[in-house]
């Protein structure tokens, strides 16, 4: 399995997610990166499934993803392909 990302810690309060990730610490206010955890309850908010990957956090209760690339703003490109003839 490809790792991604070294997902260290996740927080969530009532305005904000915090992580540390990869050895360095984001702080996202949840109204800027996901209207459904803003909306949701602190109880919602703390039961969360980090991707053994390091992918992304998923939250089951209010059906939510976020991609730790998306929130870091990370964009892979691959090797162009050669076409072929």
């Amino acid at each position: 399995m490809k790792k991604y990302h070294k997902i260290e810690d996740v927080q969530v309060d009532e305005k904000r997610i915090i992580l540390k990730v990869d050895g360095k610490k984001y702080v996202f206010e949840l109204s800027k990166v996901s209207g459904r955890l803003a909306a949701a309850t602190l109880a919602q908010r703390l039961h969360f499934e980090v991707s053994a990957s390091g992918y992304g956090i998923h939250w089951p209760e209010i059906d939510e993803d976020l991609s730790i690339d998306g929130l870091l703003g990370v964009v892979h490109t691959t090797p162009m392909q050669k076409a072929t003839v």
